[in-house]
Order: C-alpha cells, then structure tokens, then sequence
C-alpha cells in the first residue's frame, strides 16, 4: 500500500511535466566568450587592431591570438597585416559572413530567454 504523503511529496508540478524545448543549436565558433567577444567588439567598430581588442577584451596575446585565428579561419573576421612606420600592426574586421552568425546567435538566445521566461512564468 502507498503511503499518501509520499506521493505527494515527490509528485511533480504540473509545469515541469511538459517535454522540454530541444536545446538550441548554438554555433560553436561564435558561442566561445572570447570569440563572441572579438565578433561583438567588431560589429560596433569598423576595424579593431590587435592591440586595441586585447585592451578591450582584458586578455592576453596568446588567448586572442588563438581566438582571432579561428575566427578567421571559419571566414568570420579578417585580418590584415602591415607597418604603420616601422612598427607590425595587425587590423581585424568583421566580415558578412560574421555578421551574419553574430546576428543569427543573438536570435537564438534571444529566443532561448524568452522561452525560459515563459517557462518560469
């Protein structure tokens, strides 16, 4: 025979019963904070030396070095590298097809927190 109080004490709400969203597809290259945070860094400056992403994004030269080239490599920043004076510059930009998995990304979690809004509601 079951005892009535445990039942209801591990009964379920009725809320979390239902089956869960599948989770999003999120692109990996963009998802990675770093690499979010060069793609977002560029989408509001035209062009961003190496120098001027490291200050911003408070990181060290190995970490965006490594970052800036697989978003390069994955066709969403370019790189361009030059003298200014005598001194090696290198310029990133973000490019269409970056822009476009930025924007893409910030839809899918735009959904995310609003499905998880409703859900809490």
């Amino acid at each position: 025979m079951v005892n009535r109080n445990i039942a209801k004490r591990v009964r379920v709400p009725s809320r979390s019963r239902r089956a869960p969203a599948p989770p999003p597809e999120f692109d990996r290259l963009v998802h990675e904070r770093m690499r979010l945070g060069i793609l977002s860094a560029l989408m509001v400056h035209e062009r961003l030396s190496f120098n001027e992403l490291k200050e911003l994004l408070q990181t060290t030269d190995g970490n965006l070095s490594v970052h800036a080239r697989k978003l390069e490599e994955g066709g969403y920043v370019s790189c361009h590298k030059h003298f200014a004076g005598r001194v090696p510059r290198t310029d990133y930009r973000i490019t269409a097809a970056g822009r476009r998995a930025l924007e893409e990304y910030l839809e899918e979690m735009e959904n995310l927190i609003r499905v998880t809004r409703k859900i809490a509601d």
